[in-house]
């Protein structure tokens, strides 16, 4: 009964259209105060204790290392090196976009801010070159999509803040993940482009390619500086997210000098907000979680899906099906936050390994970014190409349809997701 009644009244509250985080915070203090005999010191303590991570300090550090790059150039170079390498091929400039995002995702952790990057720069030209713009921003909406699965990714440092699991291993395993999504949409892509006689650009020339490579190595290198330090032990994730920070910094000031020293406050102080953001929904997820252990329902929910017989294979249905619905009406921190401590301890007791269904969660918000109403890709693609929603969702709606293709690939064959993790830990 407490479970429909706290689930009931956090419907309630966001059907309202009040913020996820506030409607978090109201639902957890108006059941503890009228409900229950929990006292408000207890409250203020696991309020305060459950924000004390050393883990949470990644996300601002990776929030702000993204806001260097995407503002750094970093975008540009990238996109050159891509094109250079596959703009020959049907399709090359949407494939240089592929590639591209790929790339960038592998630098800023952020899916909004990949579409941002690279679409601004590379939608224009597909339009110059003869390709619709719906294709092009089914293209570049999805392919940003890469942003939270290729590691560094925001999303995966909050599953392994709500489940204990090692941020580390998470960014490892998202590595064979994210490049197979990225060959997956290349091939389609290219398979469109060539069906519908998409131009092709000049075949570059090696010493093109290696100048292009040059331009855009210093940027690429902060893939090496994270994952490398994170591998090698040099220092953790948290450790490795204040590098890149400091990193990005540089090459955008003191290399590429596309950003002034002048411009540094304005993008410290935008990383700053979209950080405090994402830690005050942390801050009322602590707290509704603690209410929901409270409560026992994760207990109740584990005896329940146990009582079911549903095996691994129907908990798995019923975990996509969950963060597929949820995707189309939040984003991926709140699913999470709010999802991920009641679908844990059912994975464990059923044997699932919590980094696959980190993977799994993780793919799924992919998924949750290009579908709508709320999904923010959506929206900055929409804002981008100046197509109305409608008619972006349209444009995205082949690409959804091979990532959820791709989903059920990854939620059955767990080696994509563990086997690296297995062979470097």
């Amino acid at each position: 009964m407490s479970a429909l009644i706290i689930f009931g009244l956090l419907t309630i509250l966001m059907l309202t259209g009040m913020p996820i985080s506030i409607s978090l915070g109201l639902t957890v203090l108006t059941f503890l105060f009228t409900m229950t005999q929990v006292p408000v010191e207890a409250v203020a303590l696991k309020l305060f204790t459950g924000i004390e991570k050393f883990e949470i300090m990644a996300i601002p550090f990776f929030i702000l290392a993204g806001n260097f790059l995407t503002h750094g150039g970093v975008a540009k170079r990238m996109i050159n090196f891509a094109t250079a390498l596959v703009g020959h091929w049907h399709g090359g400039l949407a494939l240089g976009g592929v590639l591209a995002c790929a790339l960038f995702a592998a630098v800023s952790g952020s899916s909004p801010a990949t579409v941002v990057a690279i679409g601004s720069i590379l939608l224009p030209a597909m339009v110059k070159q003869g390709y619709p713009m719906k294709f092009g921003v089914g293209v570049i909406g999805t392919a940003g999509g890469l942003g939270i699965l290729i590691p560094p990714s925001i999303v995966m440092v909050i599953y392994a803040v709500s489940t204990n699991s090692s941020i580390g291993q998470l960014f490892i395993a998202g590595i064979i993940p994210g490049l197979l999504l990225a060959s997956l949409l290349m091939f389609v892509t290219w398979f469109v482009a060539k069906k519908r006689g998409y131009p092709c650009m000049p075949k570059a020339s090696m010493a093109t390619r290696l100048q292009a490579f040059r331009e855009c190595i210093w940027g690429l290198f902060l893939i090496v500086v994270v994952i490398g330090g994170i591998y090698t032990g040099i220092f953790t994730a948290t450790e490795a997210a204040a590098m890149s920070a400091v990193y990005a910094f540089f090459v955008a000031v003191f290399v590429y000098k596309d950003m002034r020293l002048k411009d540094v406050p304005k993008t410290l102080l935008a990383a700053a907000n979209m950080s405090a953001m994402i830690l005050y929904i942390i801050t009322n997820a602590v707290l509704f979680s603690f209410l929901l252990t409270s409560e026992q329902i994760p207990q109740q929910l584990t005896a329940w899906i146990t009582a079911l017989g549903l095996g691994p294979v129907g908990f798995l249905i019923m975990v996509n099906l969950l963060l597929l619905a949820a995707g189309n009406f939040m984003e991926p921190s709140s699913i999470l936050l709010i999802t991920a401590p009641l679908l844990f301890p059912m994975a464990m007791q059923l044997g699932i390994d919590p980094i696959h269904l980190g993977v799994i969660m993780t793919v799924n918000m992919e998924i949750g970014m290009i579908t709508p109403p709320v999904g923010l890709n959506l929206y900055v693609a929409s804002g981008i190409s100046r197509l109305g929603l409608t008619e972006t969702t349209k444009a995205c709606a082949p690409w959804i349809l091979v990532m959820l293709a791709y989903l059920l690939l990854i939620t059955y064959i767990p080696a994509i997701s563990l086997w690296l993790p297995s062979v470097l830990f």
